[in-house]
């Protein structure tokens, strides 16, 4: 039958497998910390979430799902932020397995490649680039949530945050500690956290392919949409913060909307204008 798919159905059918295998997962009692199922539906819901990397939620990541649900939603958005067939061809490559002309074409149409000359090695570098920078941002954000959370707890949320936002998944795990639905809105006016939260989406959302041909034009789009937020939110949701607090909340809020999912201020509270300029 394999034979018979194009490219693009076996791409799909993939997708569709993972999202299935994510939510019966999910859907297990192990995987919350009620200990009871959360229901089919609602696990369906976030494996498809995470997985097309959407950021949006029916249930709160860090009360709902116990180590082990988070650990399941975590290698979901980043195979869905990363793409099966490029990990796939990263471990044939490994296992040093040889890699056909079907699975070289099943990588270029995955990751929207120019051509099919030296499509394994972009694999390899898409692997390895991205190994790279989620772990330095991982270790970047351990430097503020190691304190402030422990040891473990400090790094396991380095990661999760670090991949969620190379991959622009949108999750977050600090409902725990500031409330269900809080997402990074403790650290509107935490330089590192900001910085570095904002470094990996933009990295991460322009993708692999154009990484330098774009990123000229996302430096433009985030500066110029920062300004046109903190001018509609001046005296809005930013009225009060320190011009610390506003800067990095406006430059958030700009890069937060290529789809990350994210937010460091109410975002219920914006003004109008500032909704659509999000939208």
């Amino acid at each position: 039958m394999r034979r018979h798919l194009s490219q693009g159905q076996f791409i799909a059918i993939g997708f569709i497998l993972m999202i299935l295998i994510g939510a019966i997962l999910l859907d297990t009692p192990m995987a919350s910390r009620s200990g009871q199922s959360i229901g089919f539906l609602s696990a369906l819901f976030t494996a498809t979430s995470a997985s097309c990397v959407t950021g949006l939620v029916v249930a709160d990541t860090a009360t709902q799902w116990t180590l082990f649900g988070q650990i399941v939603v975590l290698i979901l958005i980043q195979i869905g932020g990363l793409g099966f067939i490029s990990i796939g061809v990263f471990f044939s490559i490994i296992l040093r397995r040889k890699i056909g002309l079907r699975e070289r074409g099943l990588m270029m149409e995955s990751t929207n490649a120019l051509q099919l000359g030296g499509i394994v090695k972009f694999a390899e570098r898409i692997v390895v680039g991205t190994a790279i920078v989620e772990g330095v941002g991982a270790l970047l954000l351990m430097i503020r949530f190691i304190p402030e959370f422990g040891v473990l707890k400090g790094i396991w949320y380095g990661i999760f945050h670090s991949v969620s936002a190379f991959c622009n998944g949108g999750f977050d795990l600090m409902g725990a500690k500031y409330g269900k639905y809080s997402s990074l809105v403790a650290y509107y006016d935490d330089p590192l956290v900001n910085i570095v939260i904002m470094s990996l989406i933009v990295i991460g959302g322009i993708g692999f392919v154009v990484w330098g041909d774009l990123l000229l034009m996302s430096t433009i789009l985030i500066f110029g949409g920062a300004l046109l937020f903190y001018w509609a939110e001046r005296n809005g949701v930013l009225k009060g913060m320190s011009v610390s607090g506003q800067i990095l909340s406006s430059l958030f809020a700009s890069v937060t909307a290529r789809t990350a999912g994210f937010n460091t201020v109410d975002t219920a509270a914006m003004s109008g204008a500032s909704k659509l300029l999000t939208a």
